[in-house]
Formats: structure tokens, sequence, C-alpha cells
């Protein structure tokens, strides 16, 4: 009896421990967050006062975003025992104002069927799915599966589409018992879906990003979906940029300012292949007749002719998409992004967290030069969170001056609008800056008729040498002879709507302590007409 006892103790032993080793050599593969010395200095310094970023672990896409019951929710691509890419979950977040989010437990969880990549959620108030029970509104969430052993065999199969839905406005989650609802049909790239209603045709309409193209689906019970079309890569022609995988594609209507006149616009981002470097979104202006989107006509002559249509000009801001269930007063879309690049966002200097999301923004559509254009502003929300107010008028500016130091107004929580005047063939430059001779540079180039953001001396800037190598640069569109501007600054971005928000730049930045001087600068001297500098209370 007691050799038998030895004997099972010998075995439960060996087995604890090569248990255990399994579980240290899992461990070990996985990036683990830091629990460093610096993380007190990290989260003083780095962490957002206002834009949202996870508690700990890593963040990319927005994804679900929806609105009901006087909550906005946000989900997102989140790993959150890593800070870098890895195993996606659904983070999730909810706000009611778009402004400030507060963080909820995680939404989906990767399973046998693979990680849970980008997708979408829709609020099924006729629950055409068939999910609602005893009077609840069923909202739907339509994700991509990315089956890690498919990938690792080389299979072109590895992206599907799959549902689930929630009884509780989304807080947890069931997922379809006959997922996928989409299968691969021999893409590589198949992934992130977008899903809307289409009141003109009763059905649901998905658009798919397809590696170098976008593919379009309907159904009506959201559970099965028939191809309808594609667009992006006619055999006679590339449409759009294809300098890299399309990714995280939108679609949805909006009426032209000051007419009775809707287009279609289709939003897609790519990587690589942005205006600047990396990644970034661009968009496509048309009509949608329930089947194909076609292009404008005169949208895409000036396509051609010259590729700016990007929805922001800075390094910062990728794979945004719209919230569903909400339009604004004037019936425009809400939109958020990601506030990073793919070109170093694994390796940017915080260890608790990585990333953060763009604040959020309204979409307007105007008509310029017999063209169609896209304008963003921050959401009127903002503007309850004003504080502590500084002002300036009619200041000649004929050499460097400060306008703006810490005492007057938070560099690293503020709202800032100007009008310059006299600026046509005049360059301007503002500079944000600290006393570690740290600065970030942005304005106007006389010479090259382009806005830039210049961060090579904005601090923390080793982690990777395609950061701040490259200026950023945008072609100003409007041609007001006054030019408006509009800054949103946090600890670490700034976001830019230049002529009424015609031309966006975000950039996220680290420097070694917070700017605390905001000066202007010009090579020949122009007027700042107003310059109003809010704080933004935000806590």
């Amino acid at each position: 009896m007691k050799k038998s006892n030895s004997k099972i103790l010998v075995i439960i032993i060996l087995c604890t421990v090569f248990a255990c080793k399994e579980q240290a050599n899992k461990q070990d593969k996985e990036p683990k967050i830091s629990n460093t010395q610096n993380q007190e200095t990290e989260e003083v310094l780095y962490r957002p006062n206002y834009h949202f970023t996870p508690d700990v672990g890593w963040m990319n896409d927005p994804n679900g975003m929806f609105y009901y019951n006087g909550y906005y929710h946000l989900y997102y691509q989140h790993y959150p025992d890593g800070n870098k890419w890895g195993p996606m979950h659904w983070g999730h977040a909810t706000s009611n104002d778009m402004i400030k989010w507060k963080e909820q437990p995680i939404a989906l969880f990767p399973d046998e069927k693979g990680y849970i990549f980008s997708g979408s959620a829709v609020v099924d108030i006729e629950n055409t799915s068939g999910f609602g029970t005893d009077g609840k509104v069923p909202i739907i969430a339509i994700f991509t599966y990315h089956n890690k052993e498919r990938e690792k065999a080389k299979r072109l199969d590895v992206e599907s589409q799959a549902i689930a839905y929630s009884l509780d406005e989304g807080l947890t989650w069931t997922k379809y018992s006959n997922n996928p609802v989409i299968k691969n049909p021999g893409i590589k790239d198949f992934r992130d879906p977008k899903v809307s209603w289409n009141a003109e045709y009763k059905k649901w309409v998905m658009v798919l990003a397809a590696h170098d193209k976008v593919m379009f689906y309907s159904s009506k019970d959201l559970k099965s979906w028939e191809l309808l079309s594609d667009f992006g890569d006619d055999l006679s022609k590339k449409v759009g940029t294809h300098g890299g995988v399309w990714e995280c594609p939108d679609l949805f209507p909006l009426p032209i300012e000051g007419s009775n006149e809707t287009k279609w616009v289709l939003y897609v981002s790519v990587n690589p292949g942005g205006p600047n470097g990396g990644s970034a979104t661009q968009y496509f202006i048309g009509d949608f007749d329930g089947t194909t989107f076609t292009m404008d006509k005169e949208f895409e002559e000036n396509l051609n002719n010259n590729h700016n249509f990007w929805i922001d000009f800075g390094k910062d801001n990728y794979a945004g998409v719209t919230f569903s269930n909400i339009s604004s007063k004037t019936n425009g879309k809400f939109y958020m992004g990601w506030m990073s690049n793919w070109e170093y966002a694994n390796d940017v200097p915080t260890e608790t967290w990585r990333s953060a999301m763009t604040l959020a923004r309204e979409i307007k559509m105007i008509k310029d030069n017999n063209s169609y254009r896209l304008s963003f502003k921050p959401v009127e929300e903002i503007n309850s969170y004003k504080g502590k107010k500084f002002k300036k008028e009619d200041i000649k500016i004929k050499e460097p001056i400060i306008l703006l130091q810490s005492a007057n107004a938070s560099l690293s929580h503020s709202i800032i609008d100007f009008e310059i005047s006299n600026f046509e063939n005049q360059g301007f430059t503002f500079k944000l800056s600290n006393d570690k001779e740290n600065n970030l540079l942005f304005g106007y180039n006389e010479n090259s008729k382009v806005f830039f953001i210049d961060r090579s001396k904005s601090g923390k800037t080793d982690f990777s040498e395609k950061f701040s190598k490259k200026i950023s640069v945008a072609k100003r569109i409007s041609n007001n002879k006054k030019l408006t501007g509009k800054i949103i600054l946090d600890k670490t971005s700034i976001e830019i709507f230049f002529d009424g928000g015609s031309t966006v730049m975000t950039e996220i930045f680290f420097p070694e302590t917070p700017f605390e001087k905001l000066s202007l600068e010009s090579n020949k001297g122009l007027t700042l007409e107003t310059l109003i500098a809010n704080e933004l209370n935000i806590n």
C-alpha cells in the first residue's frame, strides 16, 4: 500500500512539474507588460488626459461603435496581457458624450475558431436576427475570426466572418452557434466587416476588406449573407491607393451642406500607403444603389489627377469608422480612429499600455470646385469642458513671439482657435516647447504651399527611425484668404483642423517634460487676428 502511494505521489509531482514547465514556456512566448520603476513617470508624462487609452495592455483599431439608450459604446482591438500586438480580444468602453470614457470588462475573447479581429455592431431594433427575447432589443456584433493554425499552415482561408449577440445593451455577449456566417472564399486578407441598415432597400449591407479591394454583401437577418459586388480592383485600373493591404472599410450616406443632395462615402484604410508613410485612411465619394458603389465622375477625375482624399494627413489616425444608430443634428456622422501608425505602434515608449484613440469627430460633406470633399471637426460635446480662457487679438507677427505660456492655459489639455490673415505668400511656424529644449513645430510653408508637422525634436524619438525621419505635409485645399485653425492638445498628441476641417493632421509625441510655451514666427510677417485658448477640464 505504501509502495502504491509513493508511485502515485511521484506521478503527481512529475505531472505538476511538467505542467508548470509547459505553462512557463507558454508565458515566455507572450509579450508581457513590464512592471518598471518608470511606470509612475510614464503615467505622469505620457498617459493622455482625455483621449481614451486602456488601463493596461495593447490597443489598436476601434470596433463595433454604436449608440443606444444614452450611451456610446466603443469596442477595440485589445491584448490585455501584453503591450505589443497579440491574441486579439474586443475591449470595451462606454461614454455618455464621446469625451469621457469608462473602461468596461472585455467583451469578446478568442476561442478555438481564432482571434477576434475588427468588425462592427448594430442595434437590431426590429429583431430581424430573431435573437431578441422578452422584448429585449438585440445588439449584434459582426467580427472577423482569424485562425492562427491555418495561418501557420500557410493556408488562404485564415479569416472568416462571425456574429455574436447581446441582450443587455452590449455588456455581455453570446457567440452564434452556427458561426462563421461568411466563409472564406480563398482570399488571404478577408476581414473587418462594417454593417449598416439600408432603409431604402430594407436590408443589412456589409462592406468587407478583401486584400486590395472591398466586397459588398447583403442580408435580411444578419445570419445569411449574399455577395453583391466589389470595388477597388478593376482589371483595367487600380482605384485609389494600393501601397498595401486594404482594411477597415466603412460605407454611409451624407447630405451635402447647403443642398438637398446626398452622396455616399466609402472609407478604406490602407497599410502601408499613407500620404506621409505607413498607415492611413483614404475615402471615395459616389453613389450606392443597394448593390454597387460607383464613384462620382468629378470626384474620380480629381482622384486620378491628384490623390489627396485622406481623412487625415498626419501619421497617427488609422482604421477609424463611424458610430452606428446615431447621427448629428445636421445628419452628419460621428467618427473615431486609432491614434498611432503601424510603422512604430509596437515600439512607442509606454510599457503599461500602448495606444490611444483620436478625439471623436463629426463628418460633413461639402461641394468644392464642382467636386465633393469631406470636412471634420471635434464633436460639439468638447465645448462643455472648456475652462480657463485666454484671448489675444490683432497681433502683427514680425519676429518670433510667445503667444501662450502654461500660466495662461495648460498646453497639456487645451483647445486653441486661431485666425491668420496676410499669409498667402508667407510661411509661419507655431512652436510648442519646454525647458528641455524639446519642441514640436507646425504651420504653413509658403514655398511648397503645404501645412506641416515636424516632431524631429519633440522629445523621445529614438524608439523608431521612422517616427520622426520625415516631416509630415499636407497640401492646402481651401482658397480662403484667411486661414483658420483649431488645435486640440493633450499630453502626447496634437490634432489640427485647418480651414474649418478641410485639412486635418494628427500626430503623437513624447516630450521629456510637458510643453510650456506656444510661440509663433513668420519669415515675412503676418497678422494673427485672433487666438483663443481654453483649458479642457476633463478628469
